[in-house]
């Protein structure tokens, strides 16, 4: 379990703990797979490490349409909340961008809140940006 970060300024930072070395080399090499086979080398990443907030993220970027990706969105986002809990996390504080294994559950979620505006659910996309805004009040939305 990843331990909470207190900060002397704010509420305390959760850091979720990386992906294996395997899983992450598997994404970068199905991310690398040409246009018309990379999401299916995603996807069979999502189904080796269903637990990997990235590979869903980037599942859903590669969606077929908004309803596939909304759902792919919607299972890192899932996925991502329980990894929170398990390291320590109680519903507030930070999840900052800046420590990259943040990144994924970051990426699921303003997915999520893209998708849910693309088909129409407005509350949800609302409550998903106003909750990334909370998470990490410093990121720009930026994907690096």
């Amino acid at each position: 379990m990843t331990e909470v970060h207190l900060s002397p300024s704010g509420p305390p930072e959760t850091r979720l703990d990386p992906e294996p070395e395997e899983a992450r080399a598997a994404l970068a090499d199905a991310l690398a797979q040409p246009p018309e086979r990379r999401r299916d080398a995603v996807a069979a990443v999502c189904a080796r490490w269903p637990r990997f907030l990235d590979a869903w993220a980037r599942l859903g970027r590669l969606a077929r349409d908004d309803v596939e990706a909304y759902a792919c969105f919607r299972v890192g986002y899932h996925r991502g909340l329980d990894r929170l809990r398990q390291s320590g996390w109680r519903g507030t504080g930070y999840v900052r961008w800046a420590h990259e294994p943040n990144r994924g559950f970051l990426r699921a979620l303003a997915g999520l809140r893209d998708a849910a505006a693309a088909i129409g659910e407005e509350d949800e996309a609302r409550r998903c940006g106003d909750f990334l805004r909370q998470l990490d009040p410093g990121w720009d939305g930026r994907d690096e």
